[in-house]
This record gives C-alpha cells, structure tokens and sequence, in this order.
C-alpha cells in the first residue's frame, strides 16, 4: 500500500499574501453545532472545563486574561454564572424535548 506524505509545499507555488487558515471558524461552527444539539448541557460542559482550566491558570500565577473581561477573576466570575444558568435550564430543556418528541 502506497502512503501519501502529509503537511508537503510544492516549492514552485509563492506563498499565498495574506493568507490565513480558517481553522478558527470551522472550530466555531462545530462548537455551535454541538450547542445546538445539546443546549444548556453543552454549555455547562465548555463551561464547566473552561472554569477547570482558569482556575488552574489562576493558581498557577495568570492575573490577566485575553478575554475581553481581562481579569481572571472576572472571566471565573462569568463563567460560573454562566454553568448555574445552564445547570438550572437543564429540566426545562429536557421538558421542551420531551413535549416535542412526544
């Protein structure tokens, strides 16, 4: 069986000018995808690990974040309201779900 290299550049072709790599969005539209699909689950999950990995940030001396909200302990503070909305939307998803599959 033949293996094709991966990750090769055809030295003939110039680099692109401005080129950037949309990675970014795919990411994007997967996490709104799952969002979609699973709702305040899904947001208490990205929610859930983000407060995990800020914490431990946090512990481990970051004070200023590249959040928007800048302060750590301003972007814990978001997202543990953030996982609470959820956790509390939870049954009444599950409601809105059962209602329309019954």
């Amino acid at each position: 069986m033949t293996q094709w290299p991966l990750n090769l550049r055809d030295p003939s072709v110039p680099d692109p000018s401005g080129a950037r790599d949309p990675l970014r969005l795919c990411v994007n539209a997967t996490v709104a995808l799952i969002t979609c699909v699973l709702g305040p689950v899904a947001l208490l999950g990205f929610a859930g690990t983000a407060i995990f990995a800020y914490a431990q940030a946090r512990r481990a001396g970051l004070m200023t974040s590249r959040c928007r909200l800048g302060d750590t302990r301003l972007v814990l503070a978001y997202l543990i309201v953030l996982a609470v909305l959820a956790a509390a939307a939870i049954p009444l998803w599950i409601a809105l779900w059962t209602r329309m599959l019954a």
